[in-house]
Parts: C-alpha cells; structure tokens; sequence
C-alpha cells in the first residue's frame, strides 16, 4: 500500500502541471467522431481519404523509442494503437505527454489513421487531451481466480482486466431481453409490484426487515413476486409477468444470494401442463435467439435443451437414487431413512420438508439433462393445488439441469380460499413451533380469492441461475455484477 501510496502524490503532482498548463483535467464535454472499433472497422476508407478523426478512451499500454511513443487506447468497444511523435507534434508538447500521462487515464486524440510497417492499424496523434486523470495505479497483474474475492469487491477492476467477465453480463442481458420478447409476444403483460410489504409471503424463505418512518411502520423486503402478481390476475389481468429483485435473509452459496431477479409468470385458465409446454417454447425461443441453437456446454459436458424434456415423477427419483417409496413412508420413518443415509434435517417440521432435504443433497445433484421433476407431494408448497383425480399429489414442476440447477419452480395455482387459508394455517403453526421460514397467513391474499380467481398456472425462475448455467459460470457471483460480500475489517 505504501508504494499505491507514493504512486499516488506523483499523480496528484501531474495533474497539478497539467491544470498550472491551463488544462481543464476532468472536463465535461467530449469530443468523439468514432469508437475504436469504428476505426479500425472502417480503416480503408478512413486512412485513404487521409481525414482526421478524435478518438477517446482509457490508456492501457505506453512504449517510448526516443522520439516516438506507441501507446494503446481502450474504449468501450475495443482498443487501437496511437502513434505520437516528437517531429509531428513539437518537443514541448511531446515531452509534456511523457511526462504526465499515465496508464489508466481517459485522453481524447485527433489525428490520422495509418498502417506501421508491421501493418497495425494506428492513428497519428495531431492533438490530445486530458479527460480523466487516473490518481491509483491498475494492477500490473490481475490474477483471475487467486484474487476471486477482490474480482467481486471490484468489479470496475474486473471488467477492466477481463474480458470474458464482460462477454458474460452482455450474455446476461440478452437473455432478460429474449424473455421478453416472448413473453410480449404470448401476450403477457409486463408490471411492477412492491419490494415494501406488510406481510411477506410467495416463499419459504427468511424475510429482510425495515421501517417505514412516516408510517412509523415495519415492513419487509419482497421474498416473492407471486402474491402481487395473483392479486392481478384477480383483477382480470389474463397473462402477467414481473422481472424484478426479490431479497432473502439466508444462506450464501454458489446458488445463493441474499437478493437475486426473479421472473415471475401467472396465465388465467391454464394449468401446469399447459405451463410445461410453454416453458420448453420459452427455453427454446431464448436459446436459439441468443446463441443460435439449443446447445451448451456446462462444466464441459453438452447439456442439449432439445425438446420436449422427460417428466419425472417426483417419487419415483427418490425410488431410483435413494431406494426410498416416500410414498409409503410416515414422517417419522423418513426422518430415520435420511438420518442413515447421511441427511440431517434439523427443521424436520413436516415429512415434506425430511424429502426435501434427502432430495436435495442425494437426487439433485445427479440429474444432468433437462427434465420436469413433476408431481411434488400434497402439502409440501403451500399455495400450489392438488390434483383433481389425486388429491396425494400436486400439479407442481421443478425445471432440474446440469448437476443441480434447479431453474424453475411452476404450479397450478391454488384458487380456492377454503384450502389456502388452511394451508396458510398450517404454515403458522409451524413458524410459531419456530420454523423462521414458514410462510405467513395473508388474509388480504385470501379475501382476493374469495373474490374469485380463475384456475391459473404461475412460473418461477432465477434469471441469475439462468445465466450462470448459459455462461458456463460455476457460482452466481460470476454473473451478478455486485454479489453481496462480507466486509472486510478496514471496511468497517
């Protein structure tokens, strides 16, 4: 640090002489006739007609030869060569530059392109000038994954030194775009609902709590979109979707950040098959619009999203991968099965939530092709419907890939407020037995389904597991730009 340090009052002496020179350091007009990329794109015609063009951007290499300078620009689109030299621009002038421009500062060049006898596009710098000063250093090394944690911290740093870190954010984004795209197209109706609520709910999840000063209230953070998103479909709203950031007080892992984007889906008199078929639209309509087919690699095996994906019953992986009938089993037993098989389940509140953890650590991770986990037992999601020829099961899909990428988590949505407020009943029970993630009674949620809500099938995604996956990314801090850190004690 010390050295960043003395590093840093050299600068601040440079950017004294350049404004004593009577130059505005950080000025707020720019002047820009094309991006780097421009440039060199349209060199032939640029170099052949001689004209002068004004380039701008960050510097990122400088190499001196007596009286010449080769230095590199970098603007958002790429880099290109300028070329300074003392017989062209003057010794003073020259010298100037050499003196008090650094790496990592912004310039602004005016000049000609031409091709050096190496044949790399530069231009011949006429003129430059200050536009950023940079008063710290770039690393001279970033190290990738041994400065993992300063990557995250910095992202700034990250995006400049890697390339490929970009390359995975401009994928991300694209993906959001595709959705929707889709979905405007299938005629959804794109809204947004409060992060601030009263109760929370649309989730088994640990709420983040705050307060309302003019209210002198406390509310919490959104865990879910899907109660908003109900009360419109309420409210005749056939086709409805939300892209936004929901918050849970929990865990952090490569799957899991205390705020992630959530997209949510809710489609008037359809059911969870009618949602299975749409999910293979949307995944094929997405993958094909982004990359051109329905191939990927992840952890470098091919995972072929082709259509149409297996359905698998639930019970039945547990039968394959853990040789347990959950079927025929009480919870008590099960709790007996997991606990052998090397399962601990420490909020054992209820038989769903024993197979929820067995699946979890001993199922999941084995299944690898796209696949609807299908027919989850009746019980375990508390706001999704039981099927009408057998109430032992519900109309529920999980989208399962690659290892343990749980996507999607989809259901027919319960429309009856008689079961939903029993379920929601159940679900006090237990969070006042202290399970802290237990959803919420909502008596606002069942008074809008008394009202009446048509049968309706809702869809849940992780748009950050969604890119993480499509980007070969190991964890979702490798594509969420500021993922939640622990702050380091000079932070403090």
């Amino acid at each position: 640090m010390a050295m960043v340090e003395e590093i840093r009052k050299q600068r601040l002496k440079k950017l004294e002489r350049i404004q004593k020179n009577g130059e505005v350091t950080y000025p707020g007009k720019v002047r820009r006739t094309h991006q780097a990329a421009e440039a060199v794109k349209d060199f032939a015609k640029l170099s052949k007609a001689a004209k002068e063009i004004i380039l701008a951007g960050r510097v990122r290499a400088i190499r001196g030869h007596g009286g010449s300078t080769f230095f590199n620009i970098e603007d958002g689109s790429g880099q290109i060569q300028a070329y300074l030299k003392k017989d062209r621009v003057g010794e003073k002038f020259y010298q100037f530059f050499l003196d008090n421009f650094d790496i990592g500062d912004f310039v602004q060049l005016r000049g000609i392109l031409f091709a050096t006898k190496k044949g790399e596009k530069t231009l011949e710098v006429a003129d430059y000038k200050i536009l950023t000063k940079s008063l710290l250093p770039l690393p001279e090394k970033w190290h990738g994954l041994q400065d993992e944690e300063e990557r995250y911290r910095k992202r700034y740093l990250d995006l400049i030194f890697n390339p490929q870190v970009r390359k995975k954010f401009e994928t991300r984004a694209a993906l959001i775009r595709a959705i929707r795209e889709f979905l405007e197209k299938e005629g959804f109706l794109e809204v947004e609902t409060p992060v601030l609520q009263s109760i929370y709910g649309g989730a088994e999840a640990k709420p983040f709590l705050t307060h309302i000063n003019a209210f002198d209230l406390n509310v919490y953070l959104r865990i879910s979109l899907e109660l908003p998103l109900k009360r419109l479909i309420v409210g005749g709203i056939e086709k409805v979707y939300e892209i936004g950031r929901v918050f849970r007080n929990e865990g952090v892992d490569r799957m899991h950040n205390p705020d992630f984007t959530m997209l949510e889906f809710y489609w008037a008199y359809a059911d969870y098959k009618d949602m299975m078929k749409l999910t293979e639209r949307l995944f094929t309509f997405v993958l094909k619009q982004v990359f051109g087919n329905t191939k990927i690699v992840y952890g470098g095996k091919e995972v072929d999203f082709k259509t149409p994906w297996p359905r698998v019953e639930y019970a039945e992986l547990f039968r394959k991968y853990a040789r347990i009938d959950i079927e025929s089993l009480n919870r008590d037993t099960l709790f007996k099965k997991g606990k052998a098989l090397g399962v601990e389940v420490e909020d054992a509140f209820s038989k769903a939530r024993i197979e929820d953890a067995i699946y979890k650590k001993l199922i999941r991770p084995k299944l690898w092709e796209p696949q609807f986990v299908i027919h989850h037992p009746a019980g375990s999601i508390p706001l999704a419907k039981a099927l009408d020829k057998d109430p032992k099961k519900l109309g529920t899909f999980q989208v399962l890939v690659a290892g343990g990428w749980e996507l999607v988590k989809a259901y027919t949505e319960q429309n009856s407020p008689i079961a939903q407020r029993k379920a929601f009943e159940e679900q006090e029970r237990f969070f006042h037995q202290g399970l802290q993630d237990a959803q919420r009674m909502d008596t606002d949620f069942i008074e809008a389904l008394e009202y009446g809500m048509p049968p309706t099938a809702g869809f849940g995604m992780g748009i950050d597991r969604l890119a993480a996956l499509l980007t070969d990314s190991h964890s979702l801090r490798e594509v969420i730009l500021f993922p939640t850190m622990r702050p380091r004690e000079h932070d403090h």
